[in-house]
């Protein structure tokens, strides 16, 4: 893939903070939610709990984590970093898509059952809370970019040199 523009680049990296700061904010709501159906005495309140729930899961959970993986994929393959260059971002690639695809086929299924029964069990506290420290972990690597460069990345990064040397020399 060819390099983003400036422009490109940090319109897309806005989007992509924007939409995974909000898929982190949706996944504390339905832990909040998923608390209250859980360890409510009140029958109403936990109704209300998963249906709130259902709302979220139903508009909001897949748009957003597609968006945040795809933007992300975006920003990897259209800047130096690349997706498999550095350990953080591949990290962050696989962490993403494996949080995508158990929101699509299991926290959603989770939460429509929920919202049948009126109630909750532990796994719609323990998914959201899993999923929190996960993104938690995710914004750190984002920030910190810790450990280096992947063997790829390496290779990648010694043939840019090799090229760079003069004819002649080394």
């Amino acid at each position: 893939m060819k390099p983003l523009k400036r422009p490109a680049r940090r319109s897309i990296l806005v989007a992509h903070v924007a939409v995974s700061v909000s898929w982190l904010g949706l996944t504390v709501g339905l832990l909040t939610l998923g608390l209250t159906a859980f360890l409510t005495n009140d029958a109403a309140m936990a109704q209300a709990a998963t249906r709130a729930m259902k709302v979220f899961g139903d508009w909001l959970v897949v748009p957003v984590a597609l968006l945040s993986l795809f933007s992300g994929l975006l920003l990897a393959l259209g800047t130096p970093w690349g997706l498999a260059r550095h350990r953080w971002v591949w990290t962050k690639f696989w962490l993403t898509l494996i949080t995508a695809g158990l929101s699509v086929f299991s926290l959603r299924p989770g939460i429509d059952e929920a919202a049948a029964r009126g109630a909750t069990d532990i796994d719609l506290v323990i998914a959201p809370s899993v999923a929190t420290a996960t993104y938690l972990f995710i914004t750190a690597i984002s920030v910190l970019k810790p450990r280096g460069p992947t063997r790829r990345g390496r290779r990648l990064r010694q043939a840019q040199e090799h090229a760079r040397q003069p004819a002649g020399r080394g």
